[in-house]
């Protein structure tokens, strides 16, 4: 059940126009991230909207962030999107996993 509802909370937080928007700028930017001030401009999203948006990604552990200086940079965290793909696809094809190989080609060419 806990892994349940951690798969929920990770699909919740997605579940709202700026914070998938804002996962697909942290997806984009790679291993390096960005501070939370380039993310809001490149969204056009106000500072204190964002960060809450931010911390509900962070707690569903889609995002990580750190502090350099004065600057939060946040960044995906790779592991929790991969829970997140194993949780959805884990128990597909009932007893049948060559029916799913293409959705592990498909992300395995992504990533």
């Amino acid at each position: 059940m806990a892994d349940s509802q951690k798969t929920i909370e990770q699909l919740s937080a997605l579940a709202q126009d700026t914070r998938f928007a804002v996962f697909k700028v942290l997806m984009q930017a790679g291993k390096d991230g960005l501070p939370a001030g380039e993310i809001a401009k490149i969204l056009s999203v106000a500072p204190n909207t964002l960060s809450s948006h931010l911390a509900i990604i962070t707690r569903a552990n889609l995002a990580t962030v750190t502090r350099d200086g004065r600057s939060l940079i946040y960044k995906a965290q790779l592991e929790g999107v991969k829970d997140l793909l194993s949780a959805l696809v884990d128990d597909c094809c009932n007893g049948h996993p060559e029916i799913c190989i293409e959705l592990s080609d498909l992300t395995s060419k992504r990533c």
